[in-house]
Parts: structure tokens; sequence; C-alpha cells
């Protein structure tokens, strides 16, 4: 059975969705897309529904504060990263090279974001500049590795 249109709606939701409550670790999800609808269209859909989560998380925390991220984040995890929140315009620098980076912890950075004084402009053009080359970087090397590993599947 397929599900037709379904399908990438469907998947774009639960990409937000993952990212504004990450119970799913982000990789999961951007590996399960590649092998749904290739490295092209995986891509796609990824980048949507991580931008989409991304200011989603970011405006949500703007709105709640620290009692939204406190449902979702430890303790110890906040305390590691007040430091940064901080350093006003230190932390732009650091979230927007972090957001480049394939493995750093972009969903709560995205959270962390919403508490400083970073305007919602300069976050969504972060995000809309910066996160495609990550998500690309995935779509690209787990295409790769699924043609790799498929002929001896």
């Amino acid at each position: 059975m397929q599900a037709g249109i379904w399908a990438p709606l469907l998947f774009i939701l639960l990409q937000i969705i993952q990212v504004i409550f990450p119970v799913i670790p982000g990789g999961l999800s951007t590996v399960a897309a590649i092998a749904m609808f290739g490295a092209k269209w995986g891509f796609v859909y990824n980048y949507i529904g991580i931008s989409i989560g991304s200011i989603a998380s970011f405006l949500l925390v703007r709105r709640f504060g620290r009692n939204f991220i406190s449902l979702l984040v430890p303790k110890k995890t906040m305390a590691k990263y007040q430091y940064y929140l901080d350093g006003g315009t230190k932390f732009d620098r650091v979230f927007a090279i972090a957001i480049l980076m394939p493995v750093a912890p972009d969903d709560l950075l995205c959270m962390f974001a919403g508490l400083t004084k970073m305007s919602v402009r300069k976050f969504v053009t972060i995000i809309v500049l910066c996160k495609p080359w990550t998500i690309l970087a995935y779509s690209l090397g787990l295409n790769t590795a699924f043609k790799f590993i498929a002929p001896y599947l």
C-alpha cells in the first residue's frame, strides 16, 4: 500500500514534531527520509520539516520561556549551556557555527536561542542558510552508505 501525497506530508509533520519534542533522535528520522524518498526528496522533506520545527521551537521558547524548556531539558543540560546564553551576541556566532556542524545538538540550541535576544529574523536567516548544508551532508553520506551496503543485504 502506498501513502501517495500523504507520505511526504506526514513525514514533514513528524520532523516538525521531533524537533520541538526531541523524543526521536533526529538522525533516525533523517535516515528514514533517505530510505523512503531517496537522497533528493529525502533532503527536501528533511529540510522543510526541520526548518519549520526549528522555527516553531524557537518561537515556543520565546513565548513560554524557561518553563517550556524545563519540560523537555534536564536542569544539568540547561546549566551546561547557561554560559553561552549569558554571552550576548557570542551565542549568535556559536549558534550559527553549530547549525553548520552535523553533530551539534541543533534542536536544543534552537530552544536556547529562544531565550536570547537574537531576533526572529536573524534566527530564521541562520536556519535557512546554514541548516541545508548539514542535511545535505547527511543525505549524501547516507545515500552513499545505502548504495554501498545494499548489495550485501
